[in-house]
C-alpha cells in the first residue's frame, strides 16, 4: 500500500471505521510481531503483546492527530503494551531464529546470540532505541515521538546504548578468552 492510501485509510480509522483499522492491521502486522519479539524474545509473549496491541490501538485510534504517523502511533502502543507486560512477568530469553537479521549475514550465529544477550542487558530505555533504529529502522525523529522524548534526549540515549553496547560485548569477550 502506497503513503496516499494509507493515509486515507487512517483517516477512516480514526473516524471510528473498524474495516479501515482491520486493513492497517493487516498490512503492519508482521512488523508488530517483529518488534514485540525482539522486545520479549518469546514467541507466545510476542503474540500477546501484538494481540494486545492491535486491540488498545482500536480503541485509542481516535487520538492519532497526524495520520502520517500512523506507523510510529502504533509503535508507541505496543511498546507501552511490552513494558507493562514486562513489568508483570520474568523475561525469558528463547534464541530463535527470528532473531538473527538476513541483515547480519557474514555474522556467526554466536557473534548474533551475544549482541542479542548483550540487547537484553540494556536498561529499557537503551534497548528501545536500539531496536527501534536497528531493527525497525525509524528515524531519531520517529523514536523521538515513539518514546515521547526530544530528539536530543534520544541521540544521548542511542550514543550511551551503543557505548553500553561495546562495554557488554568486550566484557564477554574477555571472560570468553579466560576460559
Amino acid at each position: 500500500m502506497d503513503k496516499k492510501e494509507e493515509i486515507r485509510i487512517v483517516k477512516k480509522a480514526i473516524k471510528g471505521k473498524p474495516d479501515a483499522y482491520g486493513q492497517l492491521i493487516s498490512e503492519y502486522q508482521k512488523y508488530l510481531y517483529r518488534v514485540a519479539f525482539l522486545y520479549m524474545k518469546n514467541e507466545q509473549e510476542a503474540l500477546d503483546i501484538v494481540g494486545d496491541t492491535i486491540l488498545k490501538g482500536f480503541q485509542n485510534i481516535s487520538t492519532l492527530k497526524n495520520p502520517e504517523w500512523f506507523r510510529t502511533w502504533i509503535t508507541r502502543v505496543l511498546i507501552n503494551v511490552a513494558n507493562d507486560k514486562k513489568k508483570k512477568i520474568v523475561s525469558y530469553v528463547d534464541f530463535s531464529e527470528e532473531l538473527t537479521s538476513s541483515k547480519a549475514e557474514g555474522v556467526s550465529i554466536e557473534e548474533r546470540c551475544d549482541l542479542n544477550s548483550a540487547i537484553q542487558e540494556l536498561p529499557d530505555k537503551y534497548r528501545t532505541v536500539i531496536i527501534l533504529k536497528y531493527f525497525s529502522e525509524f528515524s531519531i525523529k520517529e523514536i523521538a515521538y515513539t518514546m515521547n522524548s526530544p530528539e536530543g534526549t534520544i541521540k544521548a540515549y542511542l550514543s550511551r546504548a551503543r557505548d553500553e553496547l561495546k562495554k557488554i560485548l568486550k566484557e564477554d569477550y574477555m571472560h570468553a578468552s579466560e576460559i
